[in-house]
């Protein structure tokens, strides 16, 4: 593992004499200023703050045509994704559609059949659907890049909407609307919707035009803030920014979840992960309810986890849930199995000066192959791809990235230069895909180093830990850790780390694997734990951590979670 530089962020201090002028808390008016929050209506989570539907580019017209299609009767489809933002994403539109009275099903390709998004054997398996051939196909999280889905449906006599929120490529799709805040010439100031984000988007703009045409008397309709608990799931597990739209939308899921007003699938979720929806955290959807959806997706087929998140029924979302929890303890054992595979296989290669990291082998499981670049990226800070057989000879390939490397841009440079090479890609900044010939294997190795170091100048990347310095003395309780708990953090706001120097007063392994501390700072004394770390600590460290509570036989008291230490000599 490379050591990271610790860095201190720098709050901005007249937008933290406006946050702290407001009435919010010093602490929180501390890290929110350090976080590019400038004003205090950034921070309020209440939907009158949420940037209106009309602001996203053909929203109203596929809200329009959407309506007609309502009216009609005509039979409407969802092509989901088979990840927990396209799971969730699905069944918002389900829910949100079946209740403003449409005749609408979902199909969700299969990883390892089909591929991803509406390709032209996804449209095949849609005119075959045994609800019916559907009139209008609606995608969700996917179909910006599905210039040959759309129009094999076309060609079958369907029309598409498209809902998405992918970088779009060169040339868009002809479908009829196309809903992603992503696509040229769209102002929405959220450029970080997930996909679960952009179709309830739409279902509010559905619901205004249908209140305009006077299908509900009124401001009345199906209240939609009942599917923000899967919003808040799916919006966290995608891990997309969480600007201030986001948090908006995660915190009145949160809200829900909190209150015990969510979807049984949701509830049972939480059940068979042992964690209480009363205390709900982003931390529980994104490391908690998100794999546990994405395993039907990686191992299997998710129209277990949309049936999970779709039906009304308890005693069966609880039987989902424990079918999804079991195939997530599975997942873990292929993944650990790949992991240390690649590692060994590393271990034995001499030295390299490589820019990034490509691993394959034959024996692979496709669906887990992100997370063991994940895994690999933690560990040798450089943009990683690990690829497993697709059958036919092709290599289909999962990446990570650093912050200092935009990963689909690499991509796009290596298809540039080397046309023949990838056969397909996508993705964001951080995360990819892309299918190659496994003969194509050992000439794209190098043509990807080659473009990573082209784009960035550099040849080696070094990671930093950004903290927010020391936490003050009267802040070390379990009140602030209540508080910071009850916050939106995640990606691109990060949950507060701070960092001080303690004296260590006991120390000992627990569990083969993990760190129990005694801390002391000056006259308090802290109970910590080192997750994932064995070796003894010197007497005197600085040691970044986050603040948490400890439930034990019903009292509370702070704990703090190490991220990093070192020698308070050094």
């Amino acid at each position: 593992m490379v050591a990271p530089r610790i860095l201190t962020r720098q709050p901005d201090p007249a937008a933290r004499r406006r946050l702290e002028q407001a009435g919010i808390h010093p602490l929180l008016a501390r890290l929110w200023a350090a976080r590019g929050v400038a004003a205090p209506q950034e921070t309020a989570p209440d939907w009158p703050a949420m940037l209106a539907p009309s602001l996203l580019t053909h929203a109203g017209r596929a809200a329009a045509l959407l309506a007609d299609a309502i009216a009609a009767r005509k039979r409407l489809l969802i092509v989901a994704d088979y990840d927990c933002d396209g799971a969730t994403a699905c069944a918002v539109g389900l829910r949100g559609l079946r209740a403003m009275g449409a005749v609408v099903d979902f199909l969700v390709p299969n990883r390892f059949e089909t591929g991803y998004g509406l390709s032209p054997a996804v449209v095949e398996l849609a005119c075959a659907h045994p609800a019916g051939k559907p009139d209008i196909l609606i995608t969700v999280d996917n179909g910006i890049a599905s210039l040959d889905g759309v129009a094999a449906a076309r060609e079958a006599g369907m029309q598409v909407v498209i809902t998405d929120h992918h970088l779009p490529g060169d040339v868009l799709p002809e479908a009829l609307a196309i809903v992603n805040p992503n696509q040229p010439g769209c102002g929405f100031p959220s450029k970080h919707l997930a996909g679960v984000g952009v179709i309830f988007y739409l279902l509010l703009a559905l619901r205004a035009e249908l209140r305009q045409r006077g299908a509900f008397g009124g401001d009345s309709g199906p209240r939609l803030d009942a599917l923000t608990d899967l919003v808040a799931l799916g919006t966290v597990a995608d891990v997309v920014r969480l600007d201030a739209n986001n948090r908006l939308l995660v915190a009145q899921g949160l809200k829900r979840i909190r209150a015990g007003r969510m979807q049984p699938g949701l509830r049972a979720l939480f059940s068979v992960s042992g964690r209480q929806a009363r205390e709900a955290s982003t931390f529980d959807l994104g490391f908690a309810l998100g794999p546990r959806i994405n395993a039907a997706g990686r191992l299997a087929d998710m129209s277990l986890g949309i049936r999970c998140l779709v039906t009304d029924d308890e005693d069966e979302a609880l039987k989902l849930a424990r079918e999804l929890d079991t195939m997530n303890r599975e997942r873990r054992e292929i993944e650990a199995g790949m992991r240390d595979q690649a590692l060994a296989s590393l271990d034995a290669l001499p030295a390299a000066s490589a820019a990034s990291l490509c691993v394959f082998d034959a024996s692979w499981h496709q669906g887990v192959v992100g997370l063991v670049a994940s895994r690999l990226k933690d560990r040798f800070w450089c943009p990683t791809l690990a690829f497993a057989p697709a059958g036919d000879g092709e290599l289909r390939g999962s990446g990570r990235s650093v912050p200092d490397v935009h990963l689909r841009d690499a991509l796009d440079l290596v298809s540039k230069r080397y046309p023949s090479l990838i056969r397909k890609f996508g993705g964001h900044a951080m995360a990819a895909g892309l299918t190659l010939h496994e003969a194509d294997f050992a000439a794209f190795v190098p043509a990807f180093d080659a473009a990573v170091r082209e784009l960035t100048g550099r040849s080696r990347f070094e990671p930093a830990l950004e903290t927010d310095g020391s936490l003050e003395a009267d802040y070390a309780n379990a009140e602030v850790a209540t508080l910071l708990d009850q916050q939106v953090w995640g990606s691109g706001f990060p949950a507060p780390v701070f960092v001080d120097a303690f004296v260590i007063r006991n120390q000992r392994v627990v569990g083969e694997k993990h760190l129990k501390l005694a801390l002391e700072r000056g006259s308090q004394r802290f109970d910590a734990i080192w997750f994932g770390h064995a070796d003894a600590l010197p007497p005197a460290v600085d040691l970044a951590y986050r603040l948490a509570l400890n439930n034990w036989n019903g009292m509370v008291s702070v704990q703090l979670v190490i991220e990093h230490g070192q020698d308070a000599a050094r």
